[in-house]
Protein backbone atom coordinates (compact mmCIF):
# COMPACT_ATOMS: atom_id res chain seq x y z
CA UNK A 1 0.00 0.00 0.00
CA UNK A 2 1.59 3.32 -1.05
CA UNK A 3 1.77 6.18 1.45
CA UNK A 4 0.47 8.61 -1.19
CA UNK A 5 -1.68 7.60 -4.14
CA UNK A 6 -3.11 10.12 -6.62
CA UNK A 7 -5.05 9.13 -9.72
CA UNK A 8 -6.51 11.50 -12.32
CA UNK A 9 -6.45 14.51 -9.98
CA UNK A 10 -8.23 17.60 -11.32
CA UNK A 11 -8.35 21.02 -9.67
CA UNK A 12 -9.58 24.23 -11.26
CA UNK A 13 -9.64 27.85 -10.14
CA UNK A 14 -12.24 29.65 -12.20
CA UNK A 15 -11.10 29.27 -15.78
CA UNK A 16 -7.64 27.99 -14.82
CA UNK A 17 -7.14 24.20 -14.81
CA UNK A 18 -4.27 23.91 -12.33
CA UNK A 19 -4.28 20.10 -12.22
CA UNK A 20 -5.37 18.13 -15.25
CA UNK A 21 -5.42 14.40 -14.51
CA UNK A 22 -2.27 14.24 -12.40
CA UNK A 23 -0.89 10.90 -11.16
CA UNK A 24 1.51 10.44 -8.23
CA UNK A 25 2.52 7.40 -6.21
CA UNK A 26 4.88 7.58 -3.22
CA UNK A 27 5.97 4.33 -1.59
CA UNK A 28 6.73 3.85 2.10
CA UNK A 29 10.30 4.63 3.14
CA UNK A 30 11.36 6.52 0.01
CA UNK A 31 12.36 10.10 -0.73
CA UNK A 32 10.28 11.10 -3.72
CA UNK A 33 11.21 14.20 -5.69
CA UNK A 34 8.34 16.26 -7.07
CA UNK A 35 9.54 18.52 -9.88
CA UNK A 36 8.06 21.11 -12.18
CA UNK A 37 8.50 24.77 -13.11
CA UNK A 38 6.58 27.65 -11.64
CA UNK A 39 2.86 27.25 -12.27
CA UNK A 40 3.03 23.53 -13.08
CA UNK A 41 0.74 22.60 -10.18
CA UNK A 42 3.18 21.29 -7.56
CA UNK A 43 1.97 23.38 -4.64
CA UNK A 44 -1.68 22.91 -5.60
CA UNK A 45 -1.06 19.16 -5.42
CA UNK A 46 0.56 19.47 -2.00
CA UNK A 47 -2.34 21.55 -0.69
CA UNK A 48 -4.78 18.89 -1.83
CA UNK A 49 -2.65 16.25 -0.07
CA UNK A 50 -2.67 18.34 3.11
CA UNK A 51 -6.45 18.78 3.05
CA UNK A 52 -6.19 22.52 2.44
CA UNK A 53 -7.88 22.33 -0.95
CA UNK A 54 -10.72 20.11 -2.11
CA UNK A 55 -10.19 18.27 -5.37
CA UNK A 56 -12.66 18.64 -8.22
CA UNK A 57 -12.16 15.11 -9.54
CA UNK A 58 -9.91 12.09 -9.19
CA UNK A 59 -8.83 9.93 -6.27
CA UNK A 60 -6.41 11.09 -3.57
CA UNK A 61 -5.31 8.85 -0.70
CA UNK A 62 -2.77 9.47 2.07
CA UNK A 63 -2.23 6.43 4.30
CA UNK A 64 -5.31 5.08 2.49
CA UNK A 65 -7.42 7.95 3.90
CA UNK A 66 -9.09 10.93 2.25
CA UNK A 67 -7.04 14.06 3.11
CA UNK A 68 -10.10 16.31 2.83
CA UNK A 69 -12.35 14.29 5.17
CA UNK A 70 -9.62 12.96 7.47
CA UNK A 71 -7.30 15.98 7.62
CA UNK A 72 -7.14 16.20 11.44
CA UNK A 73 -6.16 12.57 11.89
CA UNK A 74 -3.68 12.66 9.02
CA UNK A 75 -1.91 15.75 10.32
CA UNK A 76 -0.90 13.78 13.40
CA UNK A 77 0.94 11.41 11.07
CA UNK A 78 2.68 13.96 8.86
CA UNK A 79 4.77 17.12 9.06
CA UNK A 80 4.85 19.93 6.52
CA UNK A 81 7.56 22.47 5.73
CA UNK A 82 6.52 25.26 3.31
CA UNK A 83 8.91 27.27 1.20
CA UNK A 84 7.88 30.58 2.77
CA UNK A 85 7.45 30.31 6.53
CA UNK A 86 5.39 32.85 8.47
CA UNK A 87 5.77 32.91 12.25
CA UNK A 88 4.20 34.71 15.21
CA UNK A 89 6.39 37.80 15.59
CA UNK A 90 6.24 38.00 19.38
CA UNK A 91 7.02 34.35 20.06
CA UNK A 92 10.57 33.11 20.35
CA UNK A 93 11.79 30.54 17.87
CA UNK A 94 11.74 27.88 20.56
CA UNK A 95 8.17 28.71 21.51
CA UNK A 96 7.10 28.49 17.86
CA UNK A 97 8.78 25.09 17.51
CA UNK A 98 7.07 23.81 20.64
CA UNK A 99 3.70 25.11 19.48
CA UNK A 100 4.05 23.37 16.12
CA UNK A 101 5.00 20.20 17.97
CA UNK A 102 2.02 20.36 20.31
CA UNK A 103 -0.34 20.74 17.38
CA UNK A 104 0.91 17.34 16.19
CA UNK A 105 0.70 15.76 19.62
CA UNK A 106 4.18 16.51 20.93
CA UNK A 107 7.81 16.26 19.84
CA UNK A 108 11.05 14.63 20.92
CA UNK A 109 12.77 17.15 23.21
CA UNK A 110 16.19 15.58 22.88
CA UNK A 111 15.91 15.52 19.10
CA UNK A 112 14.63 19.11 19.15
CA UNK A 113 17.70 20.28 21.05
CA UNK A 114 20.07 18.33 18.81
CA UNK A 115 18.48 19.84 15.69
CA UNK A 116 18.74 23.35 17.12
CA UNK A 117 22.45 22.80 17.54
CA UNK A 118 22.94 21.20 14.14
CA UNK A 119 21.07 23.99 12.35
CA UNK A 120 22.78 26.68 14.45
CA UNK A 121 19.47 28.27 15.47
CA UNK A 122 19.11 30.45 18.56
CA UNK A 123 15.66 29.52 19.98
CA UNK A 124 15.56 32.46 22.39
CA UNK A 125 15.30 35.16 19.73
CA UNK A 126 11.91 36.59 18.76
CA UNK A 127 10.60 35.38 15.43
CA UNK A 128 10.33 38.93 14.13
CA UNK A 129 14.14 39.18 14.25
CA UNK A 130 14.73 36.07 12.15
CA UNK A 131 15.99 36.13 8.58
CA UNK A 132 14.21 34.04 5.96
CA UNK A 133 16.75 31.28 6.42
CA UNK A 134 16.20 31.18 10.18
CA UNK A 135 12.42 31.07 9.70
CA UNK A 136 12.97 28.03 7.48
CA UNK A 137 15.08 26.47 10.22
CA UNK A 138 12.24 26.88 12.71
CA UNK A 139 9.87 24.97 10.43
CA UNK A 140 12.48 22.29 9.65
CA UNK A 141 13.36 21.72 13.30
CA UNK A 142 9.68 21.57 14.29
CA UNK A 143 8.97 19.03 11.55
CA UNK A 144 12.06 16.85 11.99
CA UNK A 145 11.65 16.70 15.79
CA UNK A 146 8.13 15.31 15.38
CA UNK A 147 7.53 11.58 15.50
CA UNK A 148 5.59 11.24 12.24
CA UNK A 149 5.57 8.87 9.29
CA UNK A 150 5.40 11.32 6.37
CA UNK A 151 7.26 14.58 5.69
CA UNK A 152 5.87 16.89 3.00
CA UNK A 153 8.58 19.39 2.09
CA UNK A 154 7.84 22.25 -0.31
CA UNK A 155 11.06 24.12 -1.17
CA UNK A 156 12.31 23.48 2.39
CA UNK A 157 15.87 24.80 1.95
CA UNK A 158 14.83 28.15 0.50
CA UNK A 159 17.04 30.74 2.21
CA UNK A 160 19.52 28.25 3.71
CA UNK A 161 23.23 28.57 3.04
CA UNK A 162 25.17 25.61 1.54
CA UNK A 163 26.39 24.41 4.94
CA UNK A 164 22.84 24.22 6.29
CA UNK A 165 21.67 22.53 3.08
CA UNK A 166 24.23 19.79 3.77
CA UNK A 167 22.88 19.40 7.31
CA UNK A 168 19.35 19.24 5.90
CA UNK A 169 20.33 16.46 3.52
CA UNK A 170 21.95 14.47 6.34
CA UNK A 171 18.80 14.76 8.41
CA UNK A 172 16.54 13.66 5.55
CA UNK A 173 18.69 10.57 5.08
CA UNK A 174 18.36 9.82 8.79
CA UNK A 175 14.57 10.13 8.59
CA UNK A 176 14.38 7.49 5.88
CA UNK A 177 16.81 5.23 7.72
CA UNK A 178 14.33 5.41 10.58
CA UNK A 179 11.53 4.33 8.22
CA UNK A 180 9.87 7.64 7.37
CA UNK A 181 8.66 8.70 3.92
CA UNK A 182 9.53 12.06 2.34
CA UNK A 183 7.84 13.93 -0.51
CA UNK A 184 10.26 16.67 -1.59
CA UNK A 185 9.27 19.47 -3.94
CA UNK A 186 12.34 21.46 -4.91
CA UNK A 187 13.84 23.67 -7.61
CA UNK A 188 17.34 22.72 -6.44
CA UNK A 189 18.03 19.81 -8.77
CA UNK A 190 21.34 18.91 -7.13
CA UNK A 191 19.43 18.45 -3.87
CA UNK A 192 16.87 16.19 -5.50
CA UNK A 193 19.57 14.19 -7.26
CA UNK A 194 21.43 13.69 -3.98
CA UNK A 195 18.42 12.63 -1.93
CA UNK A 196 15.66 11.11 -4.01
CA UNK A 197 14.98 7.45 -4.70
CA UNK A 198 12.38 8.31 -7.34
CA UNK A 199 11.18 11.49 -8.99
CA UNK A 200 8.01 12.65 -10.73
CA UNK A 201 8.16 15.50 -13.23
CA UNK A 202 4.95 17.41 -13.91
CA UNK A 203 3.98 19.90 -16.57
CA UNK A 204 0.78 21.93 -16.87
CA UNK A 205 -0.90 19.87 -14.15
CA UNK A 206 0.03 16.46 -15.56
CA UNK A 207 2.73 13.92 -14.73
CA UNK A 208 5.06 13.59 -17.72
CA UNK A 209 7.70 11.26 -16.25
CA UNK A 210 8.02 9.19 -13.08
CA UNK A 211 10.62 6.66 -11.95
CA UNK A 212 14.07 6.23 -10.47
CA UNK A 213 16.85 8.43 -11.78
CA UNK A 214 18.39 5.37 -13.41
CA UNK A 215 15.14 4.64 -15.24
CA UNK A 216 14.69 8.23 -16.36
CA UNK A 217 18.26 8.47 -17.61
CA UNK A 218 17.40 5.88 -20.23
CA UNK A 219 15.09 8.49 -21.75
CA UNK A 220 17.88 10.81 -22.86
CA UNK A 221 21.39 10.77 -24.32
CA UNK A 222 24.78 9.96 -22.85
CA UNK A 223 27.62 12.41 -23.55
CA UNK A 224 30.81 10.82 -24.91
CA UNK A 225 34.29 12.32 -25.31
CA UNK A 226 36.82 10.11 -27.09
CA UNK A 227 40.42 10.43 -28.25
CA UNK A 228 41.44 8.04 -31.06
CA UNK A 229 44.65 7.12 -32.84
CA UNK A 230 43.08 7.84 -36.22
CA UNK A 231 40.38 10.38 -37.13
CA UNK A 232 36.97 9.06 -36.13
CA UNK A 233 34.95 9.60 -39.29
CA UNK A 234 31.38 8.79 -40.20
CA UNK A 235 30.09 8.82 -36.63
CA UNK A 236 27.32 11.30 -37.41
CA UNK A 237 25.85 8.76 -39.85
CA UNK A 238 25.35 6.14 -37.12
CA UNK A 239 21.82 5.64 -35.76
CA UNK A 240 21.21 7.37 -32.43
CA UNK A 241 24.36 9.53 -32.58
CA UNK A 242 23.97 13.31 -32.36
CA UNK A 243 25.93 16.56 -32.04
CA UNK A 244 29.28 15.20 -33.25
CA UNK A 245 32.06 17.77 -33.08
CA UNK A 246 35.88 17.86 -32.96
CA UNK A 247 37.58 19.98 -30.29
CA UNK A 248 41.35 19.95 -29.61
CA UNK A 249 41.85 16.53 -31.17
CA UNK A 250 38.98 14.90 -29.30
CA UNK A 251 35.57 13.88 -30.59
CA UNK A 252 32.55 14.96 -28.58
CA UNK A 253 29.11 13.50 -29.24
CA UNK A 254 25.82 12.39 -27.72
CA UNK A 255 24.33 8.93 -28.12
CA UNK A 256 20.97 7.42 -27.32
CA UNK A 257 21.26 4.53 -24.81
CA UNK A 258 19.96 1.90 -27.26
CA UNK A 259 22.77 2.69 -29.72
CA UNK A 260 25.71 2.96 -27.31
CA UNK A 261 26.99 -0.56 -27.99
CA UNK A 262 27.10 -0.02 -31.77
CA UNK A 263 28.93 3.27 -31.32
CA UNK A 264 31.60 1.69 -29.13
CA UNK A 265 32.09 -1.04 -31.69
CA UNK A 266 32.74 1.56 -34.38
CA UNK A 267 35.13 3.58 -32.18
CA UNK A 268 37.33 0.55 -31.49
CA UNK A 269 38.23 0.49 -35.18
CA UNK A 270 39.82 3.94 -34.88
CA UNK A 271 42.09 2.95 -31.99
CA UNK A 272 40.65 4.33 -28.76
CA UNK A 273 43.24 6.06 -26.56
CA UNK A 274 40.91 7.62 -24.02
CA UNK A 275 37.16 7.72 -23.54
CA UNK A 276 34.88 9.31 -20.99
CA UNK A 277 31.11 9.07 -20.73
CA UNK A 278 28.69 11.06 -18.62
CA UNK A 279 25.09 9.97 -17.96
CA UNK A 280 22.47 12.69 -18.23
CA UNK A 281 21.99 14.80 -15.15
CA UNK A 282 18.63 15.45 -13.56
CA UNK A 283 18.87 18.98 -14.92
CA UNK A 284 19.11 17.61 -18.46
CA UNK A 285 16.15 15.31 -17.85
CA UNK A 286 14.17 18.25 -16.52
CA UNK A 287 15.05 20.55 -19.40
CA UNK A 288 14.13 17.82 -21.86
CA UNK A 289 10.53 18.55 -20.90
CA UNK A 290 10.80 22.25 -20.18
CA UNK A 291 13.44 23.62 -22.53
CA UNK A 292 10.85 25.40 -24.64
CA UNK A 293 9.35 27.02 -21.54
CA UNK A 294 12.77 28.12 -20.20
CA UNK A 295 11.85 27.51 -16.53
CA UNK A 296 13.67 29.07 -13.62
CA UNK A 297 15.67 26.12 -12.33
CA UNK A 298 18.33 26.36 -9.64
CA UNK A 299 21.26 23.97 -9.51
CA UNK A 300 23.42 25.92 -7.08
CA UNK A 301 21.08 26.29 -4.10
CA UNK A 302 19.48 29.59 -5.12
CA UNK A 303 15.72 29.50 -5.39
CA UNK A 304 13.96 31.25 -8.25
CA UNK A 305 10.81 33.27 -7.84
CA UNK A 306 7.92 31.85 -5.90
CA UNK A 307 5.68 29.38 -7.71
CA UNK A 308 2.48 31.33 -7.19
CA UNK A 309 0.39 32.30 -10.19
CA UNK A 310 -2.78 33.97 -9.01
CA UNK A 311 -5.13 31.45 -7.45
CA UNK A 312 -3.55 28.42 -9.04
CA UNK A 313 -0.24 27.60 -7.53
Amino acid sequence: MPVISIEDLVKTFGGVRALDGLHLRVEAGEVHGFLGPNGSGKSTTLRVLLGLLRRDAGDVRVFDADPWRDAVALHRRLAYVPGDVSLWPNLSGGEAIDLFGELRGGLDRRRRDDLLQRFDLDPTRRCRTYSKGNRQKVAIVAAFASDVELYVLDEPTSGLDPLMEAVFQDEVRQLTRDGATVLLSSHVLAEVEALCDRVSIIREGRTVESGTLTELRHLTRTAITVETARPATGLADLPGVHAVREVDGRTHLEVEPAHLDALLGRLVGFGVRALTSAPPTLEELFLRHYGDARPAVATNGHRPGADRPAGAR
